[in-house]
């Protein structure tokens, strides 16, 4: 292999994508949406829980968990989040960062 190639950075098309801020807005949120869904997912399967019994122990409503775990839900309130996370041994905590994107 030659030394004296120089290394170029290669853009790809998706750090192309992350450069409009609009198309990195919806990408973060979609993305947070995506790992609520995901967590949700593998906390009831590692509590092996079924939907009608997080249902049962949250007081959330089975459509909307069901909901959740299908990515037809866009907005979270904290009260359901919270229900669904206390339910499956879970404590939601909030972090001050440096740069918020919103």
């Amino acid at each position: 292999m030659n030394k004296n190639i120089k290394k170029q950075k290669l853009t790809t098309t998706f750090d192309e994508f992350m450069k409009d801020p609009k198309q990195k807005e919806k990408f973060d949120k979609e993305y947070n949406n995506f790992l609520i869904k995901e967590f949700l997912l593998e906390a009831m399967n590692e509590n092996h829980i079924s939907v009608r019994k997080l249902s049962e122990k949250s007081g959330v409503s089975t459509s909307i968990i069901q909901n959740i775990r299908s990515d037809k839900i866009a907005n979270i309130t904290i009260n359901t989040l919270t229900s669904l996370m206390i339910s499956l041994g879970y404590r939601m905590t909030f972090e001050k960062i440096n740069n918020p994107k919103y």
